[in-house]
């Protein structure tokens, strides 16, 4: 009986201990999950803006760059008056697409991040590999010298480390597109924004955008890449008060759908002030949607915020800069929509109706 007695109340106590653990402690006062989103404060600051002279870093921290794109690039950066350093690991290639091991794309991050003399850095290409080392750069080192680094696609996981490291950086365009030149738009006032002319965007209306008017931290970038980043130390969609952007290449329309869905199942489109909208890639069409903005728009008008669709940025043939992590005003009219920095620097009204197509 004594036996009986002690195996039935180990039982009852395993059964309240699992009880435990799944419930009050995640829950609301019913009982119900609910995600832990707490969000932080992201306090970005501004680096450096450019001068003549000034060393900028060409480093690969994900795929593959053939050395003459990044040879043609550094062209591009004297004739603006800088003086390109090209990392120790650019040019390596590993397992057919990758720029070089994770070791070797880490250690060009902190070359570049180390050297004092260096003053921007400019990533040769996206793709994929970022993912594969964010809990190998601390938000201390991050922090420690703020220089402007620029690049998208799969960079967005840096933007993301640098905003929630509390520095500002730059959605712009890569070695990739600068070998072609340089002397587009798109390359152009990437190299304003770096040297001190910030840009105060109109964009012409939209049938699918929402009006309204918000202030908030712009994050975000590339859709595929920063959500699978949810959670971790590159997670800048963990702050309040969001302008989130976003953009996508090459996806089905349900799969961007999911995506967005994910981002509101772990919150973060309640902490969304505005959201923008850039380009959507040669994106799929299964739906009867007559485009992404308007399955979206679907998913987005039950949140009261305002959104502008079409914004010039991602992987189009024009890809404008963005200042990731800077607090922003976003203002969506019937007539058209305003996306302006509110940090210091001489400020470039740019037309985005005006900006030609290559």
């Amino acid at each position: 009986m004594k036996k009986k007695l002690l195996t039935l109340l180990f039982t009852m106590m395993a059964t309240i201990n699992a009880f435990s653990m799944t419930s009050c402690s995640d829950g609301d006062d019913n009982g119900n999950m609910i995600p832990n989103q707490q969000p932080v404060v992201l306090n970005c600051e501004r680096p450096d803006y450019l001068k003549a002279g000034d060393k900028v870093a060409l480093i690969s921290p994900s795929y593959f760059t053939p050395m003459e794109n990044v040879e043609k690039t550094a062209d591009v950066l004297r004739g603006w008056g800088l003086v390109p350093v090209i990392g120790p690991n650019v040019g390596k290639k590993t397992d057919g697409q990758y720029a070089g091991t994770i070791e070797e794309r880490v250690s060009d991050i902190r070359w570049a991040l180390s050297d004092p003399s260096i003053k921007a850095i400019i990533c040769n290409r996206g793709g994929y590999g970022t993912i594969q080392y964010i809990d190998q750069l601390t938000l201390a080192e991050l922090k420690a010298s703020p220089k402007w680094l620029v690049g998208f696609s799969d960079i967005t996981t840096l933007h993301g480390l640098l905003a929630r490291a509390g520095v500002m950086s730059i959605h712009g365009t890569m070695s990739s597109f600068l070998a072609k030149g340089g002397t587009d738009p798109t390359s152009t006032l990437m190299r304003d924004l770096l040297m001190g002319r910030v840009p105060r965007y109109e964009v012409p209306a939209h049938p699918q955008n929402i009006l309204g008017k918000a202030n908030g931290t712009l994050v975000g970038g590339n859709l595929c890449t920063f959500v699978p980043n949810l959670g971790s130390q590159a997670d800048a969609t963990k702050g309040k008060d969001l302008i989130l952007f976003v953009e996508e290449v090459g996806e089905s329309m349900h799969n961007i759908d999911r995506q967005m869905r994910i981002l509101q199942m772990n919150g973060v489109l309640d902490r969304c002030k505005g959201i923008v909208l850039g380009e959507f890639t040669s994106c799929g069409s299964e739906f009867t949607y007559e485009s992404v903005e308007a399955m979206l728009h679907e998913l987005l008008k039950a949140y009261n915020i305002p959104v502008l669709c079409g914004f010039p940025g991602g992987h189009g043939d024009v890809n404008l800069p963005l200042v990731m992590g800077a607090k922003v005003t976003l203002d969506v009219r019937a007539d058209g929509a305003t996306l302006q920095f509110n940090f210091d620097g001489e400020q470039q009204q740019v037309n985005t109706a005006d900006i030609p197509c290559p």
